[in-house]
């Protein structure tokens, strides 16, 4: 289930790690509310906070560290097989039917629909949506929701850090005293803002994306993919509504045949 730590992607994941420690311990060693109230005995806030933070690197972990969803096996005729009846498979048109034969030109598997081969993972992904070079891993079908977890936690920390950053500032007779007494405070706060404003537009982007239960890389290759390119501009054929994507998105645990979905959709069996 889980990659090799020490692999390629080891001094990403050292860096992030380092940062996440850096900053908290920057929040506690100045005068912001965080060493106040530790220092006066009031220790809920500050464990929740050191909590939250541990939190956030454990699911930074598990997104980075976690198999997306790779094809391993030559089965995606198996499951379109099982997953769609006889009859269905005689609706399909001829120039869609071969869309589940579709063959990767790197690792020679056949792709199920929604997959895509990623070039840095060297395998196809399923439900593939993007590699992400902050977790050094693909973003697909086994760990989307858990990332997407990971960007709600990471902005709370973030949000819940800058306050206590700005809470910290102390005030002087001029600017020069004021930089030299906030100068680490002040860039703490700066890289925490530019962080937090990233992981908003992340999120909403992803959150947005899932309503329509589409991806990334549908999203931005749309008028290149096979299965797509042939929809209208405002046509998605996965798309169930936003409650049932939400639902089926957070909610639904395991492998998804979308073969099944795709052509009940656009056959419309009686």
């Amino acid at each position: 289930m889980f990659k090799n730590v020490f692999g390629s992607g080891f001094l990403v994941r050292t860096a992030h790690v380092m940062l996440t420690w850096v900053i908290t311990l920057i929040l506690f060693l100045h005068d912001t509310d965080l060493r106040k109230q530790e220092e006066t005995g009031e220790l809920v806030v500050p464990v929740l906070f050191v909590l939250l933070v541990l939190v956030s690197v454990l699911l930074y972990f598990a997104v980075s560290l976690m198999d997306p969803g790779f094809v391993l096996s030559d089965d995606a005729d198996m499951q379109f097989t099982l997953g769609v009846t006889e009859e269905q498979q005689d609706m399909i048109p001829q120039n869609t039917k071969s869309l589940r034969q579709r063959r990767c030109g790197h690792c020679l598997l056949q792709q199920p629909m929604r997959s895509k081969h990623c070039q840095t993972c060297q395998h196809c992904v399923r439900r593939y949506d993007h590699h992400c070079p902050w977790i050094e891993n693909c973003v697909g079908e086994r760990n989307h929701r858990w990332f997407v977890l990971y960007l709600a936690v990471q902005l709370i920390v973030l949000i819940w850090g800058l306050h206590m950053a700005c809470s910290g500032f102390t005030y002087t007779s001029t600017w020069q005293l004021w930089l030299r007494a906030n100068g680490v405070l002040l860039g703490t706060t700066a890289v925490v803002a530019v962080l937090a404003l990233t992981v908003l537009l992340l999120l909403g982007s992803h959150l947005y994306l899932v309503s329509l239960n589409t991806t990334t890389w549908e999203f931005m290759s749309r008028q290149r993919i096979s299965y797509l390119k042939h929809c209208g501009a405002d046509e998605n054929p996965f798309d169930r509504g936003v409650l049932h994507n939400l639902w089926g998105f957070f909610c639904i645990w395991g492998t998804v045949v979308w073969e099944q979905v795709y052509f009940r959709q656009g056959s419309n069996p009686i």
